[in-house]
């Protein structure tokens, strides 16, 4: 992953509330893992009349944190950016134990095949209210604008704060690691499209629901892009000296890579074989999946 300029150092407490802009609050969630590095971090926006962000997992002493943090205050939306299972499951009982109403987008079918357990959707979540591009929700002082950043999940959804020109990110671009890419719901094609339109669009600040933010958001994307563009090009090495299946791939271009980490990198291959395949430059013998053999075109 050289190239990245990871950003990973993060001073914090699990359960406390820091203030982290002049609209932004945040809470971390303790769930720390290979997939959600130090925990999930809850936002809140503004003050007073506020909006929730990825509320996070059903855990306990995490909800208490939550209710601590939102006391005497008035919830107006509770936002999912997607339904994986340390982003949306404590979104309706937030909503509900705040007289509040959940936004976002209902999970794919198809969400739970691939390797990571820690990574599955959350199977039958739907939102009281459908997010939808463009979409415009206030409160006293804050504006968020929901943008579909289809990739990660076909479902994922970012918002942008637009007094502080910023991104809740969630796990689109992430500060301390790439993003997995998991077919057949994660689709590569969609997330080459949807970072150049974050690119475009000029943030200031990045948001991640996991990690420190990122503040210096135009070469941190175009070095995300390019790690991807020349992982497909170590792809192609492969295939070219001989490897036909994708396990094979990665043990040699994840040899360097926590172990934990190569069912879900695998995935990652495998949405890179169907970009490379629809681009006409591999071609597969099969369907597409991780057993299925592949050639260069």
């Amino acid at each position: 992953m050289a190239g990245i300029p990871f950003v990973r150092e993060l001073k914090f407490a699990y359960g406390e509330v820091d203030q982290v802009s002049p609209l932004i609050r945040r809470v971390i969630c303790e769930n720390p893992g290979p997939f959600t590095f130090l925990g999930t971090g809850v936002y809140i926006i503004g003050k007073g009349n506020v909006a929730v962000i990825d509320p996070g997992p059903p855990i306990d002493a995490h909800f208490e944190a939550l209710k601590r943090a939102l006391a005497g205050e008035r919830v107006t939306h509770v936002f999912t950016t997607h339904t994986h299972l340390d982003h949306s499951p404590l979104a309706h009982p937030l909503a509900q134990w705040a007289g509040a109403k959940v936004y976002g987008v209902p999970d794919p079918a198809g969400s739970n095949d691939h390797a990571s357990l820690e990574e599955d959707g959350q199977e039958g979540f739907a939102p009281d209210v459908l997010v939808k591009d463009g979409d415009v929700f206030t409160g006293p002082g804050w504006t968020l604008e929901a943008i579909a950043t289809p990739g990660h999940m076909s479902n994922h959804v970012c918002y942008a704060l637009r007094e502080e020109n910023a991104l809740f990110s969630g796990d689109h671009i992430m500060g301390w690691s790439t993003t997995v890419i998991s077919p057949p719901d994660g689709n590569m094609g969609d997330y080459y499209r949807s970072l150049d339109r974050i690119r475009a669009r000029g943030f200031s600040t990045l948001w991640p629901t996991h990690g420190p933010p990122v503040r210096e958001v135009t070469p941190f994307i175009d070095a995300y892009a390019a790690h991807r563009r020349a992982r497909e090009e170590a792809i192609m090495a492969r295939l070219q000296a001989g490897d036909t299946l994708i396990p094979e791939m990665v043990k040699v271009i994840y040899k360097d890579v926590d172990v934990r980490l190569h069912a879900p990198a695998a995935h990652s291959v495998l949405a890179h074989m169907i970009h490379l395949v629809e681009a006409g430059r591999a071609v597969a013998d099969g369907a597409f999946n991780l057993t299925t053999h592949y050639r260069p075109a």
